[in-house]
């Protein structure tokens, strides 16, 4: 009987290993499908876009009919599908490197991915090329500029700002006739057009819409977590926490640290007592004096103490409730995110070059400069008070030493990869404020 039940058991768990490894088999032959389903419906929601708000047409900052921060939603929308895409496509075509037994139509959804990508490609080609030259020219006039005299009398920043501005933009070659010349006899007929009002009404009303939006999301961001931490700490947490450790026999303090805190502040207790005797000429206090307030002392402190400990276990939870909040205000609510990044890149856009010089600086000072490791050791022990746990120098000193750093190399990295691709006037200034 045994034994039968031995090799039922032993059938079934073959069986299930059989199962488990058929779905992973299909699974795999079925990974390029899933990549380029994924791919074709990343081009269709391009599609969508140009089709319900460029006419068909590729999606433009040229056109007249958006304001500029409505035109970068768009924008960031595309090129997020754009990466969908090429990312897909990647894992697409190495799934099926691996695996050509599969007979997949997909001859029509790559001929109609590769039309949306053509349209984009050059453009991305083409930016790079010109940020590409614009720096060649920046380091060339700043070479020449220490050698001679500039004829031009531009200074090197002056001579990024017009480079950066120059006729080749967003993939389109500069033809016979300036492309300014047709944008303005494009703007005077926008300007004459009966509908240009309403059209320019409606823009500013979708952009005030768009900016209470992010004002709300960020007020919501911002409040929702801090109450849900209040509330759930006062009102449920603190109790509960209350209420087990009076009910239960658990230590007093937390750490070493909070007790050589207590008796650190008993111990000036009792000097104060024998130097007011001292100094105010106070009869004698007996010893049983002494040890009667020390008693009352010593319980006023383990109340505190009781208190304190109660309070750091408390905070544990009710920051996992903020921090909770705060994720769900986020994924709840992908509209106001999108609105407020819109609105953040709007407020980064219109400073001036040496503003945003100025903001990074003051950034990377406060956080990694040469003072902030003081910054950073009252912050990690302020951290470990809160939760309660004994600061422990030998970590924060490790992190002191290294995290920095890396905050350090991101925001050289962002200023090379990114910054200099969208301002490049605005990395010659900091060059020359770090100088």
């Amino acid at each position: 009987m045994s034994n039968s039940i031995i090799k039922f058991q032993k059938g079934s768990l073959g069986a299930r290993f059989l199962n488990v490894f058929k779905s992973s088999n299909q699974w795999v032959h079925k990974t390029p499908e899933r990549a380029l389903e994924q791919a074709y419906q990343a081009a269709l929601a391009i599609k969508a876009i140009e089709d319900q708000h460029f006419g068909g047409q590729k999606v433009s900052e040229d056109a007249p009919q958006y304001t500029p921060s409505v035109l970068e939603c768009f924008i960031n929308d595309v090129e997020k599908h754009l990466n969908t895409i090429k990312f897909e496509l990647s894992k697409f075509k190495f799934t099926r490197n691996l695996d050509n037994s599969g007979d997949i139509e997909f001859i029509e959804k790559l001929k109609f991915i590769d039309e949306i990508v053509d349209k984009y490609q050059y453009n991305s080609v083409s930016s790079h090329q010109t940020l590409s030259s614009n720096t060649y020219q920046f380091e060339s006039v700043k070479r020449s500029n220490n050698g001679k005299s500039n004829p031009s009398g531009l200074s090197p920043l002056d001579f990024v700002e017009v480079e950066a501005s120059g006729e080749v933009f967003n993939g389109k070659k500069s033809g016979a006739l300036p492309r300014s010349i047709g944008r303005t006899f494009k703007k005077i007929q926008t300007e004459l057009d009966d509908s240009s009002e309403e059209q320019l009404m409606n823009s500013y009303r979708a952009s005030r819409k768009k900016t209470k939006s992010a004002v709300n999301f960020l007020l919501m961001l911002i409040l929702i977590p801090l109450l849900a931490q209040q509330l759930s700490k006062n009102f449920i947490f603190f109790p509960l926490v209350e209420h087990y450790r009076q009910t239960h026999e658990v230590p007093l303090f937390l750490n070493s640290e909070m007790k050589e805190e207590a008796l650190h502040e008993l111990k000036s207790y009792e000097e104060e007592l024998q130097l007011a005797s001292l100094l105010y000429k106070t009869p004698t206090i007996e010893r049983e004096e002494i040890e009667k307030k020390m008693e009352e002392k010593a319980e006023e402190i383990s109340k505190e103490f009781d208190h304190k400990s109660s309070e750091a276990i408390s905070n544990l939870f009710a920051d996992f409730v903020g921090l909770i909040a705060f994720a769900l205000v986020i994924i709840l609510n992908p509209q106001g995110l999108a609105a407020l990044k819109s609105l953040l890149n709007t407020v980064m856009y219109d400073l001036s070059d040496s503003a945003k010089a100025f903001i990074i600086i003051l950034i990377t000072d406060i956080f990694v400069g040469f003072h902030s490791p003081h910054g950073w050791e009252v912050l990690l022990e302020g951290f470990s008070s809160h939760f309660g746990i004994a600061p422990n120098r030998s970590f924060i000193f490790l992190f002191i030493a290294t995290f920095p750093v890396i905050l350090d190399t991101i925001m050289k990295y962002w200023i090379f990869r990114y910054l200099s691709r969208i301002s490049p006037s605005a990395v010659a200034t900091l060059r020359n404020m770090n100088e």
